[in-house]
């Protein structure tokens, strides 16, 4: 057997260990496990270069699914009703805030401590305890 030792072939790598798969676009879900049972990906989504929103550089099919999933209370009073209309005041402010709390306070302290947006705060990171340490995350 040859190996691909080309940066395409890192990548492949990469996205296999992560994802289970050599790329998969938004909305596909990749399974824990192939159809011999073996274990595959790490529980990462690839995503679709559709849902990147240059303007704010974040993927909004993740983010929005994200918080729509983990927050439903919160995110129904932020009121986006449709987070792909990218016309949409409220989705346009709520964007800039994030963009805005990553410039001031970087990446991972948003991620660690979340935003807040008027009344409404939200999570953007929920870590998994290892099985040692059962009781906390991040």
């Amino acid at each position: 057997m040859r190996t691909d030792t080309s940066e395409k072939g890192l990548e492949s790598l990469i996205m296999r260990h992560m994802t289970g798969t050599d790329g998969l676009p938004s909305g596909s879900t990749p399974s824990a496990a192939d159809a011999g049972g073996q274990y595959v990906g790490t529980g990462w989504f690839a995503g679709n270069s559709v849902n990147y929103d240059r303007e704010y550089a974040v993927d909004t099919e993740h983010l929005f699914t994200f918080l729509a999933t983990t927050q439903p209370e919160e995110y129904a009073k932020l009121g986006i009703t449709d987070h792909r209309d990218k016309t949409s005041m409220v989705r346009q402010k709520f964007l800039a805030r994030l963009q805005g709390e990553i410039t001031k306070r970087g990446v991972i302290d948003v991620l660690r401590k979340g935003i807040k947006y008027g009344a409404l705060s939200f999570d953007l990171f929920y870590g998994t305890p290892s099985p040692e340490n059962t009781g906390s995350s991040i």
